[in-house]
C-alpha cells in the first residue's frame, strides 16, 4: 500500500475517535526515519493536547489498526500535538491560520531571501499572501514553498 493510501485509511479510522473525544485532527503522516517507520497522528484541542489525550487516542486506534492490518511494514504509532510551530500543509491548516504569524521557507529566493516571517493574510490554490510589514505584503507562489510553519508568538 502506498504512503498516501496508508495516511488516507488511517485518517478514516482515526476521525471517529477524534470526533468522539472532541479533538481536532491536524495531520496523519507515515514516514520512514532511519530503519524505522512511523505512523504519526497529530491532534489538538482547545486549551492544548495533553499526554492523557495522546494516550486515549492511541488506545482507541491501536486495536483498529491491528484489526485492519493494512500496513505491511513494522511501524511505531505516535500520537501527539502538532506543537506550537506546527507545519501548515492542507488548505484547512491555512484557513485556521489566517491572521497568525508564519515562517515561509522557499525553494528559490525572492528578493535575495529564502525565508520570510510574516502574517498570513490570504491563500488560494496557487499563492499565499503574507504581510511582512504594514506596507509590505508578498504574494508567494505555493509551488515555490518548501515549508510553512506557525511562528512562535510570545503572549
Amino acid at each position: 500500500m502506498k504512503k498516501a493510501d496508508i495516511e488516507k485509511r488511517t485518517e478514516e479510522l482515526v476521525m471517529p475517535i477524534i470526533e468522539r473525544f472532541g479533538y481536532e485532527l491536524w495531520d496523519v503522516e507515515y514516514v520512514k526515519e532511519g530503519s524505522d517507520y512511523y505512523l504519526r497522528i497529530y491532534a489538538d484541542k482547545e486549551g492544548g493536547f495533553t499526554v492523557d489525550d495522546c494516550e486515549a487516542v492511541s488506545r482507541a486506534l491501536d486495536p483498529l489498526l491491528d484489526e485492519e492490518d493494512y500496513i505491511s511494514d513494522a511501524y511505531i504509532l505516535e500520537v501527539s500535538s502538532p506543537g506550537l510551530t506546527r507545519k501548515l500543509v492542507k488548505d484547512r491548516d491555512f484557513e485556521r491560520s489566517i491572521g497568525r504569524l508564519i515562517r515561509v521557507n522557499l525553494y528559490k529566493a525572492v528578493d535575495g531571501e529564502k525565508s520570510f516571517v510574516g502574517t498570513l493574510k490570504a491563500f488560494d490554490n496557487d499563492n499565499l499572501s503574507v504581510e511582512i510589514t504594514a506596507d509590505n505584503t508578498f504574494t508567494i507562489p505555493r509551488n515555490n514553498i518548501s515549508l510553512v510553519r506557525l511562528e512562535f508568538e510570545p503572549e
